[in-house]
């Protein structure tokens, strides 16, 4: 499987992850075991992908766009959310903003740290840190957004 495959499989699985295995298949009406092959890294199921309507049903639902936004990485664009966006952004402002960045920016350090520490990072450890970093960019987006709230 390419490296773009696997690249999607694993952010098609943390979008059902996000809504959760039971509310997918209700969104979908596909079942545990469609939703799973989808993600899956088996050489059986290297070719099988969710279809769009699937896919924009769970980023409805979801707390972040995980197959959209791993697709416009691929392309080399970022995403820009809209004040509709459903993920709720603190009121706090910048400075608080700037605070929780350091916090998580922390925790992925720590992530890392413990990961490397036998000189491999596990597919276990990569899985946590790379839930750590779209963490940390979800704190950037409330940031950009709250930079540009304060230049209107």
């Amino acid at each position: 499987m390419s490296k773009v495959g696997r690249y999607l499989k694993k952010h098609t699985e943390a979008l059902v992850k996000d809504v959760g295995i039971e509310a997918a298949c209700k969104l979908t009406g596909k079942s545990k075991a469609t939703l799973g092959r989808y993600y899956s890294d088996y050489p059986e199921h290297a070719d099988r992908y969710m279809p769009v309507d699937a896919v924009a049903a769970l980023e409805e639902a979801a707390s972040y766009p995980h197959v959209t936004a791993a697709l416009a990485e691929l392309k080399g664009i970022t995403l820009q959310f809209d004040n509709d966006r459903r993920n709720s952004r603190s009121e706090g402002g910048v400075n608080s903003d700037v605070i929780v960045l350091s916090q998580r920016f922390a925790m992925l350090m720590a992530e890392y740290h413990q990961s490397i520490e036998d000189g491999v990072i596990s597919a276990n450890e990569a899985k946590r840190l790379l839930n750590e970093t779209l963490a940390i960019q979800k704190v950037l987006i409330d940031i950009k957004l709250h930079l540009e709230e304060g230049s209107h």
